[in-house]
């Protein structure tokens, strides 16, 4: 299959992965650090439903939608085998349906 990606790169005149430039290839490890961070930036407000048992201000149909939104992202990201994305959004999924369960719980 690699051959294939390859060779799509090379007709649609793409730019090669990994990328020439330093910057770029730079960005496209950034983006795998980015994609974790965000998530991990939900702990405190999964902290704060679960560990004081207190939901309040918490809007759980936000919480869903955003939930129900990552998941053509997800989808994208397995059709096009852009494992940046489908880590991101798996992740953000997965934050964002916890916050929705606790703060419909409590």
């Amino acid at each position: 299959m690699r051959h294939l990606h390859l060779r799509k790169r090379i007709t649609k005149n793409l730019e090669p992965y990994p990328a020439r430039t330093a910057l770029k290839r730079l960005l496209d490890k950034m983006v795998y650090g980015v994609g974790i961070i965000g998530p991990v930036m939900t702990i405190p407000q999964i902290l704060l439903i679960y560990g004081g048992r207190d939901a309040s201000g918490v809007a759980p149909e936000s919480w869903f939608m955003w939930a129900l939104l990552d998941i053509p992202w997800i989808l994208y990201g397995l059709a096009h085998k852009e494992w940046p994305i489908v880590v991101t959004y798996t992740l953000w999924f997965v934050c964002n349906t916890v916050v929705f369960v606790g703060a419909i719980l409590y």
